[in-house]
């Protein structure tokens, strides 16, 4: 019987290893897991000595940012698989991952038979999105008269927080945290300073502090940086 070679990248030990062993323990998968690791570091070695047809990969790696990874990934492996499993439903997100090249897209509240599902539709050359996840908005029956989404929560992580800012004003925001000031970070990135400025100000605004100190204590306690 030919498997599917496997690569795992998901920073949750418990996790992985329940996966790994369930997904191995199903011959209706044809699944043979070969390499399971914590985070990106020589991923696109791996997949290449291990001749992996399959990567599932959690988009929040504690060294890069699996949006950023799913690009440098389909370009040096353009026939590979790469189907990402998180916990992340953000519409952003699950749409930012297939614009990236994602081939399908799995929450880690779906059912292991939703999973199968979505292996099989990748291994057809289809895309697949399971069910629960949308890549558009719904429509406005589950708002209530402000307008704000009854289900929302109010809680967010720093992977999602993130993802609200520009890759420049990630670039601010780190060399913000580093102490230096809009002349030294115009200098450095070769842009005006006032332009910093104006980088710093919608920064601020979009993470909801009022100065420099709550800033750096914000990107620091939701390791933005």
């Amino acid at each position: 019987m030919h498997y599917k070679k496997v690569l795992i990248a998901d920073p949750q030990v418990m996790f992985t290893e329940g996966l790994a062993s369930l997904l191995q323990s199903q011959d209706s998968f044809n699944l043979k897991i070969e390499k399971v690791q914590r985070s990106s570091e020589s991923i696109l070695a791996n997949i290449k000595d291990f001749d992996i047809d399959l990567v599932i990969l959690d988009l929040n790696l504690p060294d890069e940012d699996g949006l950023d990874l799913i690009p440098v990934i389909r370009a040096e492996f353009p026939n590979l698989r790469i189907c990402v499993l998180s916990s992340y439903t953000d519409i952003k997100l699950v749409k930012g991952a297939f614009q990236a090249g994602a081939d399908g897209y799995v929450s880690k509240n779906n059912s292991i038979e939703e999973l199968q599902k979505g292996f099989t539709e990748m291994f057809d050359g289809h895309t697949f999105l399971a069910k629960g996840l949308r890549i558009t908005p719904a429509n406005n029956r589950n708002r209530n008269i402000n307008g704000t989404n009854k289900t929302s929560s109010n809680y967010e992580d720093g992977f999602i927080i993130k993802q609200k800012l520009t890759r420049r004003e990630q670039e601010i925001l780190q060399l913000i945290t580093e102490a230096k000031n809009n002349k030294e970070i115009a200098s450095e990135l070769y842009i005006s300073d006032q332009t910093v400025g104006v980088h710093r100000k919608n920064i601020m605004r979009k993470l909801g502090v009022r100065n420099t100190v709550n800033l750096i204590k914000f990107a620091l306690e939701y390791q933005l940086v």
